[in-house]
This record gives C-alpha cells, sequence and structure tokens, in this order.
C-alpha cells in the first residue's frame, strides 16, 4: 500500500509540473507574439505593388511619378522592387484586370490602378477579393477596400495658361490631349480659362490624340500647330507629349533664333526640354501623385488605410504647382502673375472650371 501511494503521488506531482509548464510557455508564447506585433513584424511584411496605365512606368510623366512614390516609400522601409515593391507594365487595356489579378495572387496587401483607365478593372477585381486593399489614382469607385486618389488638375492648368499667355508672342497657344474624356478635359478646361483671364483674344488651338502612348501622334499635332504660329503648347498626354517634345526641340535645333516652348504635365519635365545649354520647356504642371501614392501607402501599412474614401488633393494642399526650374524662362513677371492667380484661387475669389460647360460660362462671364 505505501508502494502504491507514493507512486500515485509521483505520477501526480509530474502532472502538476507538466501542466504549469505549459502554462508558462503558453504565456510567454503570446507575449512574445503580441511584442513583435508592437514592434512592427506585421509592417515588415507589408508589400505594396501598381499597375501601370498604357504609357508604361518609363512615361516620363504619371505613371513614372506614381512609381517615383512608391520607390520612395520602399527606400524608407527597407524594401526594393521585387522585394516589398512592384509594378506590372500593361500595355494594352486588356492587361489591366490580368495584371491586377496576377498582383493579388502574389498576396500584394495594397495594389494601385494608376489612372483612370483602370477604372472598370478595379471595380471587378476589388470586389472578388475584399481582403485585398486597391487604391485608384484619378476615378472615383466606390468600395470598402478601395481609396479613390484624386486631383484638382484643372487649377494647376489654369496657372499654366496664365504662363503661356504671358510667354506668347504670337498671341496662338495649344494644348494637346491624350484621350478625350473628363479628366483631360479638366486640364483643357482650366488652362483655357487661365489663358483667357489673362488676354480674352488670345487663340487656343485644342487637339487631342486620342491615345497616351502615341509620341509619333504628338509630334504630328505639335508640328501643324507650330506651324501655324502657335509658339507655347501644354500638353496632358502622358507618353504622347514626348513627341510634343521632340518637335520643339526639332524646331530649336533646326533655327535656334525660333521661340517654341512646352508645357509639361504630371512631373517637372525640364529635362526633357533640354538642348545644349537652352531648354524648350517654359514650365511644368506637376501633380504630386508620388506623394499621395507614397502618403496612402504609409497609412495602409500603418493599419490606417482609408477604404472608401475619396482623397482629393489641390494647391491649397501642395499637390498641384506649377515648376519654375527654368528660371530664364519663366521672368519675373510671369512669376508674379502665376503667384497672384494662385492666391485668388486659393481663396475663393476665382473657380476655375473642370468642364467645358463651366469654361464656356466662365469665358462668357470675363
Amino acid at each position: 500500500m505505501v508502494l502504491v501511494f507514493l507512486l500515485t503521488f509521483g505520477v501526480f506531482l509530474a502532472a502538476c509540473g507538466s501542466s504549469d509548464e505549459g502554462e508558462d510557455t503558453t504565456g510567454d508564447s503570446g507575449e512574445g507574439s503580441s511584442n513583435e506585433e508592437a514592434s512592427g513584424e506585421e509592417n515588415s511584411d507589408f508589400s505594396v505593388a501598381m499597375v501601370t496605365d498604357v504609357g508604361g512606368v518609363d512615361d516620363k510623366s504619371f505613371n513614372q511619378s506614381a512609381w517615383e512614390g512608391l520607390q520612395a516609400f520602399g527606400e524608407e522601409n527597407g524594401m526594393s522592387k521585387g522585394e516589398g515593391i512592384d509594378y506590372a507594365q500593361s500595355e494594352s487595356d486588356a492587361d489591366y484586370a490580368t495584371n491586377l489579378n496576377r498582383l493579388v495572387r502574389q498576396d500584394y496587401d495594397l495594389i494601385y490602378g494608376i489612372g483612370y483607365l483602370l477604372q472598370p478593372a478595379i471595380a471587378e477585381v476589388a470586389e472578388q477579393y475584399p481582403d485585398t486593399n486597391f487604391a485608384l489614382v484619378d476615378a472615383v469607385q466606390e468600395g470598402d477596400n478601395i481609396a479613390s486618389i484624386v486631383f484638382k488638375e484643372h487649377q494647376g492648368s489654369f496657372l499654366a495658361g496664365v504662363a503661356a499667355a504671358k510667354k506668347t508672342t504670337t498671341n496662338k497657344v495649344g494644348f494637346i490631349g491624350g484621350v478625350d474624356g473628363s479628366l483631360i478635359n479638366k486640364f483643357e478646361a482650366g488652362f483655357v480659362a487661365g489663358a483667357k483671364s489673362v488676354n480674352a483674344d488670345i487663340e487656343v488651338e485644342v487637339e487631342y490624340a486620342e491615345s497616351f502612348n502615341d509620341s509619333q501622334k504628338g509630334q504630328a499635332i505639335a508640328s501643324n500647330m507650330y506651324s501655324k504660329d502657335v509658339d507655347v503648347i501644354y500638353h496632358a498626354s502622358g507618353g504622347t507629349g514626348n513627341g510634343v517634345f521632340a518637335q520643339a526641340k526639332d524646331i530649336k535645333n533646326s533655327n535656334p533664333e525660333e521661340n517654341v516652348w512646352v508645357i509639361g504635365v504630371d512631373r517637372d519635365q525640364h529635362e526633357e526640354g533640354q538642348i545644349g545649354d537652352t531648354n524648350v520647356t517654359l514650365t511644368s504642371m506637376v501633380k504630386r501623385v508620388d506623394i499621395a501614392v507614397q502618403n496612402v501607402s504609409e497609412q495602409a501599412m500603418n493599419g490606417e488605410f482609408p477604404g472608401g474614401e475619396v482623397l482629393e488633393f489641390g494647391l491649397a494642399d501642395d499637390a498641384i504647382s506649377i515648376a519654375d526650374t527654368n528660371e530664364e524662362a519663366m521672368t519675373d513677371e510671369i512669376t508674379t502673375a502665376v503667384e497672384e492667380w494662385k492666391e485668388k484661387i486659393i481663396n475663393g475669389e476665382v473657380e476655375v472650371p473642370s468642364t467645358r460647360e463651366e469654361l464656356e460660362s466662365f469665358i462668357d462671364a470675363l
């Protein structure tokens, strides 16, 4: 009986010891997991990618600015292409949904659609994958897992029109758009309104290439405009605008005394206009897509993704501006005029039109 008692008591102690040890281990494991989350281990697993429109990631404009924003975000968080950040390039509209789906399968936490052309694809794919976050640039799409990022391009384009009207010596300026639609119409309306506000009699030639990736078409349109005494052209056409710069530089190379100018878009396109010691880029309407992409990525990584929200950026947010890189071309007179009109817009004294209908009413009221 004594032997049975001792054996039974030993088994009891062993069981108690095993139970206590298991409870301690579980407690340590839970605390460790909590600490790892608090120290940001989840952030180290965060990944973000973007899908370009047909302009491509090196369009020197809209897509490139977005990719630069992702690269800046990556540098701040120890990421690089293929290691936390990446992009998928679209060669045609048919690639949008395909690229989005591929990035979802690769488990990216946040996926950007760059450009309003991706709106239908974003709407479709985001609905299929409610646990993945998406951000759409330059269009609004409803969805709890979609953040819509838009800009007041018409405000910056108005200032571009002011600069063009102040610079022209022929009283003729031009606008070349990519695809004729509501977004690029904002650029057109703002530009015409700005130019007409400086000089109601100024002539503004407007033409669309119906493409964001046709530099030859852009060059042909620019050649036609310059031949008709247009001396300043503002383009809002993505990669098509590369042809506008090419034509201006060709003219300048052939006749250095002829003054032809290009106003860039989205990024500061000063480099695109460089010819030796001179430059045909008057200024650029800078839209900080890079900053918007970087900011939304940070929010998403920190668990604060603005799903279902519309984020709008304009002059008052310093997300829209006019570049002053070409100090020789952007004279003090032009810069002063641009700043004066900027203040009027920010203060609400001037309501810049964003559609052709609003532009017509604006011009009638001048």
